[in-house]
């Protein structure tokens, strides 16, 4: 099975935008007691979340992005986690709840904001389903289009799974802190490489769990998007060993 990094198509005909942010998030975090790093921001999201059962004063805190001691941010974590799907990553900057605001212009039948977001449409969704494609979870948005005749996207939810290969990361790298989870981190490998015991073999769309930014798709999803003639983003296959 091979693997693809899934990017936004730049050609000029997609120009649609969307003006929107999710409705809840974890905080950031100050310096963690044990190592002294602080949490920052994530591209994990989880749309499906519904906060609104929260106390109002605990969905303020949950609104506010501004770091906190990082003994309310464990607070905050664990009050979320009842409410997040099962085995969710709850980091710093872990979003949840509808993506809300405004949308304008084309939109792809695949359609990404940014390199972490990616968005389908319902009929699109519905044909990959039909495919025989795997993981794909799509929320409602809650946006407001400015022009009459527009699609209905849907956002992703997506899981984290997968690793790169040691061969591609920095050697003698520091273990994650085992109170925060967090590290001295790295910049993203050139070339990235897959480790391809890690991948998953039940899901054909993911966000790969070293590095929350890349979203990555299985020969099956992208043999299914050329065969349905679906448009709005591109592939870049990646190794893997």
């Amino acid at each position: 099975m091979k693997f693809y990094r899934i990017q936004g198509d730049k050609a000029p005909r997609y120009t649609g935008n969307l003006n929107a942010a999710h409705k809840w998030g974890l905080p950031g975090s100050e310096p963690c007691p044990i190592c002294g790093l602080r949490g920052g921001s994530t591209a994990v999201v989880y749309p499906s979340v519904d906060l609104s059962i929260l106390p109002e004063e605990e969905q303020k805190k949950l609104s506010d992005p501004r770091p906190v001691p990082y003994e309310e941010f464990v607070r905050l974590r664990e009050l979320v986690r009842p409410l997040a799907p099962p085995g969710a990553v709850l980091k710093t900057g872990t979003e949840f709840g509808p993506l809300t605001g405004t949308a304008t212009g084309h939109f792809g039948q695949l359609f990404m904001q940014n390199p972490w977001s990616l968005y389908v449409r319902r009929e699109a969704l519905e044909k990959l389903r039909a495919a025989g494609v795997r993981g794909l979870h799509g929320c409602p948005l809650n946006v407001r289009f400015r022009q009459k005749n527009h699609p209905e996207l849907l956002d992703m939810q997506l899981e984290l799974r997968g690793r790169f290969h040691p061969d591609c990361l920095p050697p003698n790298r520091e273990p994650p802190c085992p109170s925060c989870g967090l590290d001295k981190g790295y910049k993203l490998p050139q070339p990235p490489i897959l480790a391809t015991a890690s991948l998953p073999e039940d899901l054909d769309v993911f966000r790969l769990a070293d590095w929350s930014t890349l979203i990555i798709a299985s020969e099956r999803l992208v043999d299914a998007v050329k065969r349905l003639e679906l448009d709005g983003v591109v592939f870049q296959e990646l190794e893997t060993r």
